[in-house]
């Protein structure tokens, strides 16, 4: 697997696109198939899990010294990119083991590392990451989820909102306040288990589209965890959910790469075979620049996004300012990109028949989740080269 920690550039090596070649394989013959009845049934995609898990794709991030693959963060985009490809829903399988586990990799002691990440290395467990509250969205520091010491433990009272994959997830990285008059340094991390008395789960949310994606309330009550489930030091949390977020924003970017690319190369094949006025729509001048605009925005996306992976692995500087702006560039261009695939299929592209319609609504989230365009516009222009 993939994991050059010295690499200076954003294009892919050898190595990357054998990656490519092989996920988009197992993407096509493994969790295509079931693309769009994962979305019609709004069921969770299992079959997507089984194969990712088997092939040790679930989860590429983890370091090689807790059982993972060690890959580096383009290999990871790259993971992530070709299932979104086929399947949206599918992609955040490893784009939220990630999300979910990157607080612990991150800022975790060893003994926590090798408790929770050796389990998700190897396809036993998945990770959610639970932030977001009912009234604490873009203002996550703003968080009413409460955690009391008691002795040698933690007591957690609180709702976390939109979290991911939850109820089929094992472990849950959960933000709540330790100490309320410090606002945002009062914020502490910790890892809670599905199973822990006290955690619940709210219904699914009835979405526009990841449908395949579970997306519940996370109720603590009285939830009682050990204080060596704290990860990192009392009070940074918040810096550990922001560090995190600097990574996997361009996670997010990686999965409106695979979702645009997706609908660009179904729109390609059929102005192709359809015809109007006695040839192929594609020979229209009119079709060939929306293919063209599509094409060369999502190469620039994909430009950036890589750039980002690149910073991502070498920690730099700009990695804030780079991470933001890939987040937000790739998603605009995969709502842009979906929509004129839609287009370009006419009546065709609105019916469920075809997969541009669920592709266009799959790439809707892309521009909300793990930050607003909105705000990332916010961190850009605060972190600005």
């Amino acid at each position: 697997m993939a994991g050059n920690k010295d690499f200076d550039l954003y294009r892919p090596s050898e190595e990357h696109d054998e990656l490519r070649k092989v996920v988009r394989s197992l993407a096509e013959a493994k969790i295509a198939p079931f693309a769009a009845e994962v979305d019609e049934e709004g069921r969770f995609p299992q079959e997507a899990l089984d194969a990712l898990r088997a092939a040790d794709l679930h989860a590429v991030h983890v370091p090689e010294a807790f059982g993972g693959a060690g890959a580096d963060a383009l290999a990871t985009v790259i993971v992530i990119e070709e299932v979104a490809r086929v399947c949206a829903s599918s992609s955040l399988i490893p784009a939220v083991n990630k999300l979910g586990s990157l607080p612990v990799v991150l800022s975790g002691s060893e003994e926590l590392k090798k408790k929770y990440l050796s389990p998700l290395a190897k396809g036993d467990s998945m990770f959610s990451y639970c932030l977001s509250e009912p009234d604490a969205g873009s203002d996550a520091a703003g968080m009413k989820t409460r955690a009391v010491r008691d002795g040698d433990f933690w007591v957690l009272n609180g709702v976390k909102r939109w979290i991911t994959n939850a109820g089929v997830s094992d472990f849950y990285t959960v933000m709540a306040v330790t100490d309320p008059e410090k606002r945002s340094k009062g914020i502490s991390a910790f890892v809670v288990e599905k199973s822990d008395e006290g955690v619940s789960f709210g219904a699914p949310e009835k979405k526009l589209g990841i449908k395949g994606s579970p997306t519940r309330e996370v109720y603590l009550d009285n939830v009682r965890i050990p204080a060596d489930r704290m990860i990192g030091a009392e009070g940074t949390g918040f810096a550990t959910a922001m560090k995190t977020l600097d990574h996997t924003r361009i996670t997010i970017a990686a999965q409106a790469l695979g979702i645009a690319q997706g609908a660009l190369d179904y729109a390609k094949g059929y102005v192709q075979e359809r015809k109007q006025f006695g040839k192929p729509i594609g020979d229209f001048q009119g079709v060939q620049f929306m293919l063209a605009d599509m094409a060369m925005k999502l190469s620039a996306a994909r430009a950036l996004t890589y750039q980002a992976a690149a910073a991502s692995e070498r920690l730099d500087a700009d990695l804030t300012y780079l991470g933001a702006a890939a987040k937000c560039f790739a998603s605009d261009v995969a709502m842009e990109v979906t929509t004129d695939a839609v287009q370009l299929l006419g009546g065709y592209g609105y019916t469920r028949d075809y997969p541009v319609e669920r592709m266009m609504r799959d790439a809707k989230i892309t521009q909300i989740y793990e930050g607003t365009n909105q705000v990332q516009r916010i961190v850009m222009a605060r972190n600005l080269p």
